[in-house]
């Protein structure tokens, strides 16, 4: 696993992480989620030995990043993938990393096929799309076969199949034993392949939770009800509980299961045409959780109003 303990980095008196404790175990994919300048990308760092923090420790399965003598083969990792010498060809950077970690050259060819760089593996990286620098980032990350891997926002420049593919990848990783971090700012892909996620805000711990949890946590159930005497129902739930008219004819309730509201409106004879549980996405729950946790904060102002003024609605 993946054990960050108390760590802090500050930067000319800035806290960019701070005294943040949390575990990524294996055979599970933990999303890690935050909003811009949270800390996500230097924490990632630190626990790659490429920042030294102010405080604290981190290691991966019980040892400092950079102590490993063949690193690649413990934690394959991919952070920018921009980081890579424009000169070089996809299958040149990656002989570079196998030579450089006792990995058999082999490798090399292996990981290129798994990551659909065949026809390109030749050309140099300057010529490279930003996807295909995402996937020859994630093939070095693949190259000694780790148990533990690192990502960071790693579906940037990909299309569609590419996003489907790396999905399957890293719940393949999970299902094998291995231990996945990914970080990202997508957060429907997150609720369809993360277990567990780590939100900070801040550089401060927010949540550390199943995604049962996350979405069950934040604001816990809600009931849709669409009824012909909604004001009748509202009046029945008692003041404890929270009520929206999102429409006419409909109540939101909060806190409530859907049969509990069903049973309560049975035992007061008031008849319901709907009744439903609504699901909350992860996007809903990090926003929650994140609120006032966002350093920069855009304003629509006059320029939304110009965009949208005479639009079709």
């Amino acid at each position: 696993m993946i054990r960050v303990s108390g760590l802090t980095k500050v930067y000319a008196g800035v806290r960019a992480v701070d005294d943040l404790t949390f575990d990524v175990e294996s055979g599970k994919v933990t999303g890690f989620l935050g909003p811009n300048g949270a800390g996500k990308s230097t924490t990632m760092r630190m626990i790659l030995g490429l920042d030294r923090p102010t405080a604290g420790t981190s290691c991966v399965n019980g040892q400092r990043y950079t102590d490993f003598p063949a690193p690649l083969r413990e934690v394959g990792a991919l952070l920018d993938a921009g980081a890579m010498h424009p000169g070089r060809t996809g299958r040149g950077h990656l002989r570079i990393g196998a030579r450089s970690n006792g990995i058999p050259l082999s490798r090399v060819d292996e990981v290129i096929e798994q990551v659909g760089l065949e026809k390109a593996a030749t050309r140099r990286v300057k010529g490279y799309s930003l996807g295909m620098r995402q996937r020859l980032g994630i093939a070095a990350a693949l190259l000694g076969d780790p148990p533990v891997l690192l990502f960071d926002e790693p579906v940037n420049g990909l299309d569609l199949d590419g996003v489907r593919w790396i999905r399957a990848l890293f719940r393949g990783f999970a299902d094998e034993g291995r231990t996945v971090l990914v970080s990202s700012h997508l957060m429907s892909e997150m609720q369809l392949i993360a277990d567990r996620v780590v939100v900070i805000g801040r550089g401060r711990l927010i949540a550390d939770t199943d995604i049962a949890g996350m979405l069950g946590g934040v604001s816990g159930p809600r009931v849709r009800v669409r009824t012909p005497r909604p004001d009748e129902l509202a009046r029945a739930f008692g003041a404890d509980v929270g009520v929206a008219k999102p429409v006419e004819g409909e109540l939101e309730v909060s806190g409530l299961s859907a049969s509990e509201v069903g049973d309560l409106a049975h035992a007061h004879g008031i008849p319901l045409h709907h009744l439903a549980e609504v699901e909350q996405s992860l996007e809903d729950a990090y926003l929650s959780l994140t609120e006032g946790e966002v350093e920069h904060v855009g304003h629509l102002g006059n320029a939304h109003a110009a965009l949208t003024d005479g639009a079709p609605r």
